[in-house]
């Protein structure tokens, strides 16, 4: 009886060599000795098989991140943190990924988000002489990585577009080993340079722009702590534009007079769904891996998040943005977060479900899913700071699922499961999510104030030299991710910004473009306006 399917392809060689074959060995021996391949044992360590035909992208991107031993800040199963490719959702979703594959952008935007430094270019960005060179840089340490997209036809090889990181380099024969990461298909394979730069240099149909290469790197500072933008919802293509385009032209040409004018210029014409652009970030576990104790890790991310949000209520712009919200005057009734009730075990209880979905191992919708009842409790021990936890009955048919949501907060008095306990109550809201976003749109955005006296003072409150360093940290961030999405709607392509100042000592505080797994993200818009 016939056996369907296919078991593996013969590697077409020339061009490629086999690296298993006696010449393949050669050349690694040879390339070992020129110290061309100190990045392989890294990678090599870390080598993973894409799980999905179409996985080329997300299985080449996990396989760098964790071979950078970049930690993801969130767990994969039980109690590892560990990056695989179901965990790298934050720029397409995944049964889109699986279905038609993932764009060179994406895989950008998705190495961003996951907190790595990245360099990337499109082969009419670059030239071969500069890949060689950064081929051979990258071969000589494992600190950094490459990573390329590339057509196989180029190599006589079935298939068309593809991802694989870079494993190696032969200074002598000028060949690259490709560590293909579809080894059900082709083992790792030695090309001439001159021909993957060939294969690169080919326009992908479904973009409509060439492919290229991209630097994968440890950053030089940690990603945000408590805001974060998303680009999961199709509307951020709208919402980058208008925050990067139209405000600066709508402000051009409206004579505005005083900041809530500006606010107002701002707000009134906001995307509808706007809502699904920025993010604060809340942190979701299983109850039982948590029990009624918080662990080091997680009391110190949650303290790191409370002193961001403190630090953003006492800029000068948190006044004006509240005062605004709060104005009966203000275009409120119009923004598209209306309807959100200042209640957070409401709020809560649809990040249950989410993070509950997720832990139940499902990616796509929490409409099953049903948060049967929520709590808010109040951890405080050995002199601790009180830590505000959500907890939450998921129902999905017959079965439960406990869940805790914890909360950056500080300090305020609200009921606890409805005993009259005092717990921790100021947590991430409409205005301060506002503020933050205003204060990491760049600084030319208020260029076209006409008003010389208006725009100093514009200025002034949205200047970054005077923040406290976690805030300074956080708006920076953000206001990198808005240049990589402004960049991904362009079709450009994103390199790391220089010149970021360092952040010190925040061990276990890592976060990302949308950390939607056990860092579940939670938007919560305050005041009933909002």
């Amino acid at each position: 009886m016939a056996m369907a399917g296919l078991y593996r392809r013969v590697l077409p060689s020339p061009p490629a060599i086999d690296f298993a074959s006696s010449e393949g060995k050669q050349l690694f021996i040879e390339a070992i000795q020129s110290g061309t391949m100190e990045g392989f044992y890294k990678l090599i360590s870390y080598f993973q098989t894409q799980s999905e035909p179409a996985y080329c992208g997300l299985a080449t991107l996990s396989m760098v991140l964790n071979a950078l031993a970049i930690d993801p800040g969130r767990k994969w199963k039980g109690p590892w943190r560990w990056f695989d490719e179901t965990m790298l959702d934050c720029c397409e979703p995944l049964e889109k990924v699986k279905a038609d594959g993932i764009s060179f952008g994406k895989v950008v935007c998705l190495a961003h988000c996951a907190g790595a430094k990245v360099d990337a270019f499109r082969t009419n960005q670059s030239t071969i002489e500069e890949f060689r060179k950064y081929v051979m840089a990258c071969s000589t340490s494992d600190d950094c990585h490459v990573i390329s997209s590339y057509h196989r036809g180029t190599f006589k090889q079935t298939g068309t577009g593809h991802f694989s990181p870079i494993g190696g380099y032969h200074a002598g024969r000028d060949m690259a080993l490709i560590l293909d990461v579809a080894r059900f298909k082709y083992p790792p394979h030695w090309v001439p340079l001159p021909l993957l730069w060939e294969a690169m240099d080919n326009i992908d149909e479904t973009t409509g722009h060439r492919r290229g290469f991209m630097l994968i790197s440890r950053p030089r500072r940690a990603p945000a702590l408590l805001y974060t933008l998303s680009c999961k919802h199709e509307s951020w293509v709208s919402t980058a534009k208008y925050l990067m385009d139209d405000v600066p032209v709508l402000l051009r040409s409206d004579n505005v007079k005083d900041i809530d004018k500006v606010l107002n210029v701002v707000f009134t014409s906001l995307p509808s769904k706007f809502g699904e652009f920025i993010k604060w970030i809340a942190e979701v576990r299983r109850q039982e891996d948590g029990g009624q104790n918080l662990s080091q890790e997680e009391k110190g991310r949650l303290a790191f998040k409370a002193e961001v949000l403190n630090q953003v209520q006492e800029v000068g712009l948190f006044k004006h943005v509240t005062k605004y919200l709060s104005s009966g005057n203000s275009c409120c009734t119009k923004l598209p977060f209306s309807g959100h009730k200042d209640n957070l075990p409401d709020i809560a209880a649809s990040v249950c479900c989410q993070g509950a979905e997720f832990l139940a191992g499902k990616y796509v919708s929490s409409n099953g899913f049903c948060c049967r009842e929520t709590c808010v409790k109040c951890f405080k021990a050995n002199g601790d700071k009180p830590i505000t936890v959500v907890s939450g009955t998921v129902v999905n048919g017959n079965s439960e699922q406990g869940v805790d949501v914890l909360v950056p907060s500080f300090p305020t008095k609200v009921g606890c499961c409805g005993s009259g306990s005092n717990c921790t109550g100021i947590h991430p809201a409409g205005d301060d999510v506002l503020t933050a976003l205003l204060l990491a749109l760049p600084l030319d955005t208020w260029s076209g104030i006409k008003d010389e006296k208006l725009l100093q003072e514009m200025y002034r409150l949205v200047s970054t030299e005077n923040l406290p360093t976690l805030l300074q940290e956080e708006v920076l961030h953000l206001r990198g991710q808005l240049l990589v999405l402004k960049r991904c709607q362009d079709n450009k392509v994103y390199q790391e910004i220089r010149g970021v100042p360092q952040r010190s000592n925040l061990q276990g505080t890592r976060s990302c473009l949308p950390q939607i797994r056990n860092h579940y993200m939670l938007t919560y818009w305050k005041r009933n306006c909002l």
